[in-house]
């Protein structure tokens, strides 16, 4: 099936998720981030796309672009093929490294970018990794100290206050606050990044359902068959078609099956 064609922002700006395939590390010393870096550095003079903040964390990346030439996917795969070479070469790595492209999320208000920029920045604080102020592979380090290395940040400090003692004032007392004031589909993008794997599924399946082995669930009878899986609802992080995929039933299956009451 051909992949659909990434619907344009009307802003021209993006949240951008690249990360390891099957969650495996794509970072593992200095020298790893530093390459990223470099290469978020030449692709940004080659596709001349602008970079208001990024975090790079131990198995993914957050970044958010501002596309001016409409050149967001030749950027990433030339980012993400140029960094998988590097990475394949000193880790003697064959196959893929980033799980499948890239993801996108158009960011077309200024609140959602605001609140974007604090969700990416704490990230390591979510991860219980470090301190939004003392985390070196973000962009929150160029912000207050009024860097340009690899980003632009005028275009969000301005949202912040009218100069920039007052700018960053408030920007510092926003990302002191818990990111809790999204909802709806803003938290589905960021949930992407925690989406569980095949193999993590099937284990919680059978922890929920206390059996051995999950392809027994198919030899039930309809209705203990659908009452079980019903008592999957509690699976966070994964779909339904993922939930059907793991059991080896159809989607349709399944989702009829969570629509029904219990009886």
């Amino acid at each position: 099936m051909p992949r659909s064609t990434r619907k344009m922002s009307n802003t021209k700006t993006y949240h951008i998720i690249i990360r390891g395939n099957d969650k495996q590390d794509i970072f593992f010393d200095k020298q790893d981030y530093n390459k990223f870096i470099k290469e978020i550095k030449r692709t940004k003079e080659k596709y001349h796309y602008q970079l208001y903040a990024y975090c790079l964390m131990t198995n993914h990346v957050h970044l958010i672009v501002y596309d001016k030439d409409n050149n967001l996917s030749k950027a990433m795969q030339s980012l993400i093929l140029s960094y998988s070479i590097y990475f394949g070469k000193k880790y003697e790595k064959v196959g893929h490294l980033v799980q499948g492209r890239f993801l996108s999320k158009n960011v077309e208000s200024r609140k959602y970018l605001i609140q974007l920029c604090r969700y990416i920045h704490q990230n390591p604080v979510k991860a219980k990794i470090a301190k939004v102020n003392e985390y070196k592979w973000s962009s929150y380090q160029e912000y207050i100290n009024f860097s340009d290395k690899i980003i632009e940040y005028k275009k969000i400090l301005s949202l912040f206050g009218n100069n920039n003692q007052e700018a960053i004032k408030n920007f510092i007392t926003f990302h002191n606050i818990k990111n809790d004031d999204l909802s709806g589909k803003e938290k589905i993008e960021y949930e992407m990044v925690s989406k569980l794997t095949d193999q993590e599924v099937k284990e919680r399946i059978e922890k929920i359902l206390k059996i051995d082995n999950i392809t027994k669930i198919k030899k039930y009878n309809l209705a203990i068959r659908n009452e079980k899986i019903r008592e999957l609802r509690k699976l966070e992080k994964t779909s339904m078609a993922q939930i059907a995929r793991v059991l080896g039933i159809s989607k349709r299956i399944v989702e009829k099956a969570m629509r029904e009451k219990r009886k």
